[in-house]
């Protein structure tokens, strides 16, 4: 009897193979790697090499030595993971926090599974909040850009999103706060406070576009995730303009963006067909708004992605795609 040995997503029918995805993906990421070591200098560098070197070494060491299975680190998935995880996280982290950081998105929440296509939650998020509820002090001291900065111990302040939401605690309305938090062109172009890679928006839309352009990753959620926190915040700051950020601002601060583009569009971790992608980022964006807005803490994006990783396994179940050769039932 013939034995077929099926491995782990993501499937692809075509010239594609995982190691051309991995690497446009890699090339994707290079403008908001270079706005973010534009306005952090040295220590982005610093940080992001360690976080790239420790999970690529971390990989290889438990394939070779606890798995002793085949060594896949040139595939370029580790990499990929080392740089998300770097861009979650800010310029300043103590070196020894963001190779913890590493360990735990590559042992625990990538290698544990099996590796890549058999992780039920995106790695780079995984660490990113296992860092956060481990270090919060470190991990919520935002640096306050400069240019070409070679200092590690850099001036630190709150992000926009932190300084509404103390604001608003306090009593403020949304109107006297405006003054105090960085203008859209400014949050669009990355001059401002928050983890290395959620700075700049059009650094992040730039990669975007190349990753559709190559057929990367498909629209589907992106828009549904982008467009959902849109009108839902939309729909709050028309009831209270006084209460509730504007929707173009929403869109444009923390990692909103960079989860649209990068994180929430993870082949392994995110529906398989394009009804359960949208569903999946309807619900992103929805548990975004709702933390950002109603919880303690002022950003939800990672926490609404795993969340919505979670629910994966239900969405595919319920939007199957057709097999080959099915006939419709009337």
């Amino acid at each position: 009897m013939n034995i077929l040995t099926i491995s782990g997503s993501p499937h692809v029918h075509g010239d594609q193979s995982v190691k051309k995805i991995m690497q446009g993906v890699i090339i994707a990421l290079i403008p908001a790697m270079l706005m973010a070591f534009y306005f952090f200098g040295l220590p982005a560098i610093i940080i992001t090499l360690t976080s790239v070197v420790s999970c690529v070494l971390f990989e290889f060491l438990i394939q070779k030595y606890i798995i002793k299975g085949e060594i896949t680190i040139n595939n370029g998935s580790a990499v990929i993971t080392g740089i998300l995880l770097a861009f979650n996280v800010p310029s300043n982290l103590p070196i020894w926090e963001m190779i913890i950081g590493a360990f735990v998105a590559i042992g625990i929440a990538k290698m544990s599974f099996g590796g890549l296509g058999k992780n039920p939650f995106n790695p780079a998020l995984v660490g990113r909040v296992f860092l956060l509820i481990s270090f919060p002090v470190d991990m919520t001291s935002w640096p306050v850009p400069g240019r070409f900065s070679t200092s590690l111990d850099a001036v630190t302040g709150a992000t926009p999103l932190g300084i509404i939401k103390e604001g608003l605690a306090k009593g403020n309305h949304v109107s006297d706060l405006m003054s105090n938090i960085p203008s859209y062109f400014d949050m669009l172009i990355g001059n401002c406070g928050g983890s290395l890679g959620e700075i700049s928006a059009i650094a992040i839309i730039i990669g975007g576009i190349y990753m559709l352009c190559k057929k990367i990753i498909t629209w589907h959620i992106p828009v549904a995730f982008i467009g959902s926190v849109f009108v839902f915040s939309g729909i709050l700051w028309l009831i209270n303009p006084e209460l509730y950020i504007d929707p173009v601002y929403q869109l444009l601060s923390g990692g909103l963006m960079l989860g649209a583009v990068f994180m929430a569009t993870d082949m392994v971790t995110s529906p398989m067909t394009y009804k359960g992608m949208l569903i999946f980022g309807l619900g992103c964006g929805v548990i975004t708004v709702l933390i950002r807005v109603f919880g303690a803490y002022p950003e939800g994006v990672s926490f609404s992605i795993l969340i919505m990783n979670a629910f994966v396994p239900m969405i595919n179940k319920a939007f199957k795609p057709k097999l080959f050769g099915e006939t419709v039932k009337k």
